[in-house]
């Protein structure tokens, strides 16, 4: 069993870290890897068609992330402060990330914007965490909708011309901090085509939070904590996906974050079904994933619960491997990079 976060490690040049999205979403390249055989190819996104069949299906997280961060004062002193929202708990209630936290202490006033938006820090939490409520006329998220940010993770460094390309296509639950990022790859007339040919859509929903900016800082992988994540899958979405494995058709999860919420409610239940919760599931080798029969991913961080994560799936040898060649033949990582299908 490996535990140690070393053996996760690999060289990446700091130039491969995609700045900006392609022009068109399906154009980017597509690595495709038989863990059965052992087998890797080099494609086009939109040749992930050739390897989905009549009977399989598509599980697709549909949240949307939030123009969650915000830059404001405080009342009092005109202290600048940057705030990220990271999930709401009850009404106006919000845990956020403050920076810097340590100005901002229980009682403090906010200010963002022209005034249309203010809020009350109610309680301080470790690691520059915060609870505050905001007051405001009209919709908070139309309120939201023009003073934030899309808050795009720390090693994407240019601005993001079009807000809506950090965004899937089918996006639809507001509440995430950060988008799912395989499924930015996808366009409604490759969706067509998937859909005439027989593969079926099926969606859930994962508000994807704190955890994916949060670095593994620990030498041994089983001392890591995962935040918790709010997920749904609806009725609908359990039957369709009993019906599919009963047929014998495959799995196949969009993004690690629908991977997490099937396999947290498979290995509860041996089977899929309509259920709401929180999950904080860590799944790294030797753990086996039941609930699924493929993956779509992006390229991930050294060292970090993804590359584990798709480590458990294809195995870490044959992953650093296939990372190794997509160093070499340049592609591009993270969320704005190219694309990665896993069948098992």
């Amino acid at each position: 069993m490996t535990t140690d976060i070393n053996e996760y490690d690999f060289e990446l040049p700091e130039e491969l870290i995609a700045q900006t999205p392609l022009k068109d979403r399906d154009s980017s390249r597509l690595m495709v890897l038989n863990t059965e055989a052992e087998k890797i190819e080099h494609r086009v996104f939109s040749d992930v068609k050739d390897y989905l069949h009549p009977g399989d299906c598509l599980v697709l997280n549909d949240t949307k992330v939030l123009p969650a961060r915000l830059y404001g004062v405080k009342e009092d002193t005109g202290g600048k402060v940057e705030v990220l929202l990271l999930h709401q708990r009850e009404g106006d209630e919000w845990e956020v990330l403050m920076k810097p936290a340590k100005k901002v202490k229980e009682g403090t006033e906010l200010t963002f914007g022209d005034g249309r938006l203010k809020a009350v820090c109610t309680k301080e939490l470790e690691h520059g965490g915060r609870i505050v409520e905001f007051s405001y006329e009209g919709i908070f998220l139309e309120v939201l909708d023009s003073l934030g940010e899309m808050p795009l993770p720390p090693y994407i460094t240019e601005q993001l011309e079009d807000r809506d390309r950090y965004q899937t296509v089918y996006a639809k639950e507001e509440g995430s901090a950060a988008a799912p990022t395989a499924g930015l790859h996808f366009t409604e007339r490759l969706f067509r085509e998937l859909e005439e040919s027989g593969v079926e859509l099926v969606y859930l929903t994962l508000h994807v939070g704190l955890g994916t900016f949060r670095p593994v800082s620990v030498e041994n992988v089983e001392e890591h904590d995962m935040h918790a994540e709010f997920y749904t899958l609806g009725e609908d979405s359990a039957g369709t996906l009993n019906r599919i494995r009963e047929n014998g058709g495959r799995i196949i999860s969009v993004g690690t974050t629908s991977t997490r919420t099937l396999e947290t409610i498979y290995r509860e239940h041996q089977r899929f079904v309509a259920q709401s919760g929180w999950t904080d599931i860590f799944i790294y080798p030797p753990h086996q994933v039941e609930s699924i029969d493929g993956l779509v991913t992006n390229f991930h961080l050294p060292k970090s619960t993804l590359i584990m994560l798709v480590s458990a799936i294809a195995g870490r040898e044959f992953i650093l491997e296939a990372y190794r060649r997509a160093v070499t033949k340049r592609y591009r990582f993270f969320s704005f990079g190219d694309a990665m299908l896993i069948l098992k």
